[in-house]
């Protein structure tokens, strides 16, 4: 059997779960997860090995209408991710509604292969969910339809072996101890915002990043400052808390997610800044890692 290799997008609009799928896929933590839309903001690869495959995904921000200059690098990757790929997994609930929107979307691809990833099928019933897969039945450009639950990890073994049959034959891409392209500093980054976003709920709007302002690598501990940067100054005292109760249960949460990655143990210090606007000004972006040169 030859060595099959190539490279997949995973698609979707917010909050249909592309993050936790490309997680339960390579079963590594590289992309975000929260309750709020346009979690993830930029393109992030994650890399599937096996004895006779690699395959290289490539998880994507939520279509949007964009809004701001933030908005827009967004919409950039998904794009660039849509460029050159083997496949596309175009993902939607199959907890809801099935509309007029999605299949226009995944019209849209007709000259791409596209297989149709039906998640959250633990939040259904396969009464409610076969008619909505009927829909699907006349869209030529679909090449196959796999019902499946990434939080539970049901059906994923299904997904890669379909995925496999659209593959070519290649060589490996990375290494295969390598399952990301990110950094260890942007992962720290993403868990410090996973966890903002994750206890903040809905008191912040979206407008929080957040920028490494220290990383050391000790032989017995790791130090790490970051900074939470928000849009106004009634947000800072939100994030921080009273008496810094909420910033500390952000950094908690964050420190032991961290420690795993890093394989050890995180002495890990947060501040918050006020950036007004930094989701509409370049300058920002860029100083954020928001706008790469590969876009």
């Amino acid at each position: 059997m030859s060595f099959k290799s190539g490279f997949v997008a995973i698609l979707g609009e917010p909050n249909v779960g592309k993050s936790t799928l490309i997680n339960t896929l390579i079963k590594e933590k590289v992309a975000i997860v929260s309750p709020k839309p346009q979690t993830t903001r930029d393109k992030i690869i994650g890399v599937y090995n096996d004895n006779d495959s690699q395959i290289v995904f490539i998880d994507t921000p939520g279509m949007h209408t964009s809004k701001n200059k933030l908005d827009e690098f967004m919409s950039k990757s998904i794009d660039s991710a849509k460029r050159g790929v083997d496949v596309i997994l175009l993902v939607i609930d199959g907890s809801r509604k099935i509309t007029s929107k999605d299949i226009e979307i995944i019209k849209a691809y007709d000259k791409q292969k596209v297989i149709l990833v039906v998640n959250k099928i633990d939040l259904s019933t396969f009464e409610d969910l076969y008619p909505k897969l009927e829909q699907f039945n006349d869209l030529k450009n679909i090449v196959d339809i796999v019902p499946l639950s990434a939080k539970r990890g049901d059906n994923i073994q299904v997904l890669i072996d379909i995925i496999k049959k659209y593959l070519p034959s290649g060589v490996k891409y990375f290494d295969s101890d390598v399952y990301t392209d990110k950094s260890v500093r942007y992962i720290v980054k993403e868990i410090v915002r996973e966890k903002a976003l994750w206890y903040l709920q809905d008191e912040v709007p979206h407008g929080i990043a957040v920028e490494i302002v220290e990383f050391t690598e000790g032989e017995n501990l790791t130090t790490i400052a970051a900074d939470i940067i928000c849009e106004k100054q009634s947000h800072k005292s939100i994030i921080i808390g009273k008496d810094g109760g909420m910033l500390k249960k952000i950094g908690m949460a964050a420190r032991e997610d961290i420690e795993k990655v890093v394989e050890g143990k995180v002495m890990l210090k947060l501040f918050v800044k006020v950036r007004e606007d930094w989701r509409d000004n370049n300058k920002y972006i860029k100083d954020l890692g928001y706008e790469q040169n590969d876009l």
